[in-house]
């Protein structure tokens, strides 16, 4: 599987300086590692367990599983009978044993410049302790889930970890969602605390999220209304479903509707807690959080990590795939709403002890060079992102990217970097002389599963490499045939990872539905892969009814819901079109009701329903009108067809099974030319 040599041409090398100090100083020890990691996950996972504090020490097998249908349900167990807190290994043991107390966990930096806090491992402590005492006095217990709408402040971490200090179980929504899409979290979820903030700015741009919130809880009691009223006979039951969710919010700048029966005031109620909070031991396997992503089937699905495997992936990955070193200040650009941001600004950074920024703004606000400053203003040596925002720096230049003397690693998560975007953080950002980890992974992964090691593996631009440590990767054909060699199809895994997802939250059937049944006996991905000559795997992108904008994935099925939802349509279907800095962009072809003429007002129209629905990241970017849509007899949709038409290719291919063949030229006519 992995290559006894790798190629010595047309690759790019860490520098011998890194090497010196590198936790993974070569390809060789990383290959001996990795074979250890596969054939004795049990001794490889074990000696890493032992940097951290147990309660009760496990039982049984260190890992046991089943991934194949076929013989039982599908589960994941790692280190059962263990018992821990996450909580108490991050902060406690950084502050009194490790004796990291005044060291800085993060320099927060806000959306304005100027606009900045430092937190020390011992304020963190203090400030997730009194929030924990809050949480516990408003009746929150070990297994209750509580949802937190909130945007990149100080106040999400403790949120996040006070949840975890108590046992409680956390679902982040991601703040640029709407009401609706909160509401369906919240309810699927089963939270009956929401924790949130006033508002805040994007830019120049005020966010009231307060009102967002409040819409999404209406939403939530008229549900509940709805599912129960059937059975409740008393006033008085209705109320108390009415009042089944409370909301806690910080306040800090902006006036906001106040109801005094649900609201609760954050910097109120911390006042006269106590910085004394015990922590919950938790069992290895008991939920620690829910985090949502989109399905294929436009529901989006809750993913379900639990405690003693994530905190040993997390904190393993973070620690060699980004070489953390004690005097590297670390920046993820992610936004803690998504795994991102779960992963590696809280969870793996503070395992080991790290100082991170923790940024509430924009790249380009209020100008293109301010991520350049932040990383010189708090010397920043390792530093992730996106390459969306690559993409969208590379459009102004080298003028803006000033001196980063600092920066010793360069990141990069949420899609596959083309190698033009690659060359440019390379030469232009690194300066060529620091090397790039391409990091492949998901929300379901829990962490980092292909990716380079900065010192140990030569770098392809636009390849995610080797996998990490107890990762098998495979590529299977349609049939579930494994392919050897250099191969093209679908990426599957064949044993699990201590730091992977356990089910679908409430939906064990879903779980094994979307991630096992096509190919029984693997983990399955949903995304495409080829494995060049070398070894080197390189992602080809989703193989389902998926879109990657701006390295957030989007459900089709989900954007095309919101828009059918509007009077005016009938019918809608939604591609991806190759965008040079979102990666991808959404295309939607509606057909409308009789009599309704596409115009402009209709557009901003169906525009407004999506982001209303779903979130301003799903705004569609092209909306065509289809008369009708390219059909094969049975009635589906070809959507490779509208793939080509959106794309203006003319090869269509084989368009034999079509109804109508005739709807693909006036589509061809219809074609939009330019975004909005």
């Amino acid at each position: 599987m992995i290559p006894d040599k790798v190629p010595k041409e047309d690759v790019f090398h860490g520098s011998e300086d890194l090497k010196k100090t590198a936790h993974i100083p070569s390809f060789e020890i990383y290959k001996e590692l990795y074979l250890k990691s596969i054939e004795n996950p049990d001794e490889f996972w074990g000696d890493i367990a032992k940097d951290f504090f147990w309660k009760t020490n496990h039982t049984g097998p260190f890992l046991d599983y089943n991934f194949d249908v076929t013989k039982g349900e599908i589960f994941i167990k790692f280190m059962e009978g263990a018992s821990t807190n996450i909580c108490y290994n991050i902060l406690d043991r950084n502050v009194h044993e490790r004796k990291l107390g005044e060291k800085v966990a993060f320099y927060w930096e806000g959306n304005e410049p100027g606009d900045a806090l430092t937190v020390t491992y011992r304020e963190l402590l203090q400030k997730v302790c009194r929030f924990a005492n809050v949480l516990k006095s408003q009746g929150v217990k070990k297994g209750d889930a509580v949802s937190i709408y909130m945007p990149m402040v100080v106040e999400l971490v403790v949120a996040m970890l006070a949840c975890v200090r108590i046992g409680a179980v956390h679902s982040i929504v991601f703040a640029g969602f709407s009401a609706e899409s909160l509401c369906e979290r919240i309810m699927d979820s089963q939270c009956s605390l929401l924790i949130t903030a006033d508002g805040f700015y994007r830019g120049d741009k005020l966010i009231n999220l307060k009102l967002l919130a409040d819409e999404a809880l209406q939403k939530c009691r008229e549900n509940l209304f709805q599912m129960f009223a059937n059975r409740l006979t008393e006033i008085s039951l209705i109320t108390g479903v009415d009042s089944s969710y409370l909301c806690l919010c910080v306040c800090d700048t902006h006036q906001v509707p106040w109801n005094p029966e649900v609201d609760l005031c954050w910097h109120a109620l911390v006042r006269g807690a106590s910085d004394e909070c015990e922590p919950e031991w938790c069992a290895s396997e008991d939920p620690l959080f829910i985090l949502y992503t989109s399905g294929s089937t436009g529901k989006p699905k809750g993913v379900l990590h639990t405690v003693s495997g994530y905190m040993l992936y997390t904190a393993t990955t973070f620690k060699l795939v980004f070489d953390y070193q004690p005097d590297d200040v670390y920046w993820c650009t992610a936004d803690i709403g998504w795994i991102t941001g779960h992963s590696y600004i809280t969870y793996g950074p503070l395992a080991n002890g790290a100082t991170s920024v923790l940024f509430e703004g924009l790249p380009t606000y209020p100008d293109v060079s301010r991520m350049w400053e932040i990383v010189d203003k708090y010397h920043v040596s390792k530093f992730y992102t996106a390459p969306t925002a690559i993409r969208l720096l590379m459009k102004y230049g080298r003028e803006p990217v000033y001196k980063r003397e600092s920066l010793k690693l360069l990141g990069t998560v949420g899609e596959p970097i083309n190698p033009e975007a690659w060359h440019w953080y390379y030469s232009v950002v690194g300066e060529k002389r620091c090397p790039i980890v391409d990091t492949f992974w998901q929300t379901e992964t829990g962490g980092h599963v292909l990716t380079p090691l900065p010192a140990a593996t030569p770098m392809k631009p636009g390849s995610a490499t080797f996998p990490f440590f107890g990762v098998v990767p495979a590529i299977l054909n349609e049939s579930g045939e494994e392919l050897e060699g250099p191969s093209d199809g679908y990426l599957v895994f064949k044993q699990p990872w201590p730091g992977m997802m356990r089910t679908v939250y409430g939906n064990q059937q879903r779980f094994e539905t979307i991630y096992f049944k096509k190919f029984p006996g693997y983990y399955v991905t949903g995304d495409g892969c080829r494995r060049d000559k070398d070894g080197y795997y390189w992602i080809t992108g989703r193989i389902d009814d998926m879109l990657n904008v701006s390295g957030h994935l989007l459900s089709t099925a989900e954007v095309e819901s919101a828009l059918v939802e509007h009077q005016a349509v009938v019918e809608a279907a939604v591609v991806g079109r190759p965008h040079p800095v979102k990666g991808e962009s959404l295309y939607c072809f509606v057909t409308l009701t009789d009599g309704v003429t596409f115009n402009r007002t209709l557009e901003a129209e169906l525009r407004k329903q999506v982001r209303e629905k779903i979130g301003a990241i799903a705004t569609p970017d092209f909306i065509q009108n289809a008369p009708a849509l390219p059909k094969t007899r049975s009635g589906k949709i070809m959507r490779r067809v509208l793939r080509k038409i959106a794309c203006d290719e003319r090869d269509l291919g084989d368009i034999s099974t079509l109804a109508d063949s005739s709807v693909v030229e006036q589509l061809f006519h219809n074609r939009c030319l330019d975004p909005e």
